[in-house]
């Protein structure tokens, strides 16, 4: 039975609808939680599948969060070993600079649902899933340079690097396609104090763009991840 390792930042931000897909092609799923459990205590290549998710923290900001460090460290070892790694949002942060890229604060804040642009080589991935324009949900406020030998797979209007892909098994996404709608109502009462510094934005907004395009990304984003599981040689 394969297994997947999750690192999870805050508790709501989980694998969501990836969780079905994973559990019914007979994967093993456990989380860590950073900056709760030892992250130096376990082997970074002994999972078939890592997953580092997302979180309201920098990944620059390692004096107050000390685990970062960890992170970086077993991103950097796994990524090296070319071993199957997913990185949502901060994960993606992070894989950049366990890379060598630099990330630091964007200027704006990316919220809401909203379309990709899709380059060549993201049309030969498993993001062209979202090659049609459907919106997905951005979450950050943090951006970065895109790492060396890494090969740029989307953008947004507002942040240019938002995708990448590292050698044949690093897989890296600044948005979050691994959401359902329902799960999102936590997001909207631990995210409530981001959301209202944030202008232009709000609950009521939030829920009706989910509503409206979360069902349809849901069921793209679980066809992405299938497709990804089937090119990087972990589906059964």
């Amino acid at each position: 039975m394969k297994s997947v390792l999750a690192i999870r930042h805050v508790a709501f931000e989980d694998l969501d609808a990836f969780d079905p897909i994973l559990r019914e092609r007979g994967y093993t799923i456990r989380y860590l939680e950073a900056g709760y459990d030892d992250l130096t205590a376990i082997d970074p290549l002994a999972d078939d599948l890592l997953v580092v998710l997302g979180g309201p923290i920098g990944v620059y900001e390692t004096v107050a969060y000390p685990f970062l460090r960890d992170e970086l460290r077993l991103l950097a070892i796994r990524l090296q070993a070319d071993r199957p790694t997913l990185g949502i949002c901060l994960g993606c942060q992070l894989m950049a600079q366990a890379l060598g890229g630099r990330v630091y604060a964007g200027g704006q804040k990316e919220i809401g649902w909203k379309p990709l642009q899709i380059h060549e080589a993201g049309r030969n991935s498993p993001l062209a899933a979202f090659a049609d324009g459907i919106p997905v949900l951005h979450w950050h406020g943090d951006t970065f340079d895109l790492p060396g030998g890494t090969t740029l797979l989307a953008s947004s209007n507002q942040y240019l690097h938002q995708a990448f892909l590292w050698r044949k098994r690093g897989l890296a996404l600044q948005f979050h396609i691994e959401t359902s709608a329902r799960n999102l109502e936590r997001w909207f009462i631990g995210h409530a104090g981001e959301i209202a510094a944030t202008p232009t934005m709000s609950v009521l907004h939030l829920r009706q763009e989910t509503a409206r395009y979360a069902p349809k990304a849901q069921v793209r984003g679980q066809s992405c991840l299938t497709a990804w599981l089937e090119q990087v040689d972990l589906l059964p």
